[in-house]
């Protein structure tokens, strides 16, 4: 060992395995969680009844908005100075849709809309994010979904957002030395303990959101902008009654969940 180092104990290694729990069952509220996505209405499309199930259990809930969705329209009397009006209504819609839900706080970092790549400065703002905030679960997109079916390509916003959200929230977020700016700015490193990935093809978590499908609905229709006069309260229980029906549950969300932090 060398002189300049400490004794390095096993919790110090930062891919020690840890005993896993069985994600088959519903896992508890947890005490904090945060939900990471590309665009205002993505979190309500896809988790909202999970947040607003959590939040009413007393979860306290922090969702962070990579971009400001101000590329989010094809009306074509906007131009490209219509940008900085756009980002303004749908943050306030995605702050509307966190009040229905029961979110504490919504962070948005402003990134361009439509151009959002995975590189080091967004995973260094997420870690940075993630090591302020301490949530013991983080929510965000699987970034290896690519294709859903025969009809719909994922938005490569979605896709960054995801693997930026899964490369801060490990390594980087309980790493010490990786971004030792973040150290000297008085972020000390976190251990996320659960991920957790919607949008996957082989899930093994469903949560029942039987109890929160009207806020998801009411969340998602503060987003005008983006759902009109779209029936989609009728959608979106069509889709949350599709991915209940292997557990027999009448409304579902469904995630991959990984265990990251022992909890024995």
């Amino acid at each position: 060992m060398s002189e300049d180092l400490p004794n390095l104990s096993d919790s110090s290694i930062p891919e020690m395995a840890v005993r896993k729990v069985d994600p088959a069952h519903e896992p508890p509220a947890p005490r904090r969680a945060m939900a990471i996505h590309a665009h205002p209405d993505d979190q309500e499309f896809t988790i909202a009844g999970t947040l607003g199930k959590w939040a009413r259990a007393g979860t306290e809930i922090v969702s962070v908005v990579l971009t400001s969705g101000d590329a989010g329209s094809n009306d074509p009397r906007l131009r490209a100075d219509s940008r900085p009006a756009l980002a303004r209504l749908r943050e306030a819609e995605q702050l509307a849709a966190c009040r229905v839900l029961g979110v504490k706080r919504t962070i948005f970092l402003h990134y361009p809309d439509g151009e959002l790549v995975a590189d080091l400065g967004l995973r260094r703002a997420l870690t940075r994010v993630i090591r302020e905030v301490q949530p013991e679960v983080v929510l965000c997109g699987d970034p290896t979904a690519h294709f859903y079916g025969n009809s719909y390509v994922n938005h490569p916003d979605h896709r960054a957002a995801a693997q930026a959200a899964c490369d801060a929230v490990f390594p980087s977020a309980g790493t010490r030395l990786i971004f030792p700016e973040l150290l000297e700015e008085g972020f000390e490193p976190h251990s996320v303990r659960r991920l957790f990935l919607h949008g996957v093809e082989k899930p093994d978590t469903w949560i029942d959101i039987a109890e929160s499908i009207d806020l998801k609905i009411a969340a998602l229709k503060e987003h005008k902008s983006q759902v009109g006069k779209t029936d989609i309260g009728r959608r979106m229980r069509e889709w949350a009654a599709e991915d209940g029906k292997q557990r027999g549950l009448e409304f579902a969300e469904t995630y991959r969940v990984m265990v990251l932090v022992d909890e024995a």
